[in-house]
């Protein structure tokens, strides 16, 4: 699809998009393709690529710590509540890990049906 093109479905500015794009371009997730027909589109089937892949790609992280510390002062309170939040962060890696492009098409779709509409998405 074109930049253009998709800008526009999304409602989002054109040069933001080609920043993300190209980002998407440099860890391998879409190919570009100039000309008449050119425009982006996924360098691998949907089905292998992650939700995670598509934020490391554009320098997001959901990681709300890296690590629990193994040592060191403090309250034992404070350690337990980091430990808390280093579980939760591993566990939404692994879904976003887990989570691919087909599955949000197929997701989509089943929605769309649902609701007897006509489906408004590409992959």
């Amino acid at each position: 699809m074109s930049v253009r093109a998709i800008a526009e479905r999304q409602g989002i500015p054109a040069p933001y998009l080609e920043k993300l794009l190209g980002e998407l371009r440099q860890a391998g997730l879409v190919r570009s393709q100039r000309g008449a027909h050119g425009g982006y589109r996924l360098a691998r089937p949907a089905r292998e690529i992650s939700l995670a892949e598509i934020l490391a790609a554009v320098g997001e992280t959901i990681q709300a710590i890296d690590e629990v510390p193994s040592k060191g002062g403090g309250r034992v309170e404070d350690w337990v509540t980091q430990s808390v939040w280093f579980r939760i962060s591993q566990r939404l890696q692994q879904v976003l890990e887990d989570i691919n492009l087909e599955d949000l098409y197929f997701d989509a779709r089943s929605r769309a049906a649902a609701q007897s509409e006509a489906p408004e998405f590409v992959v």
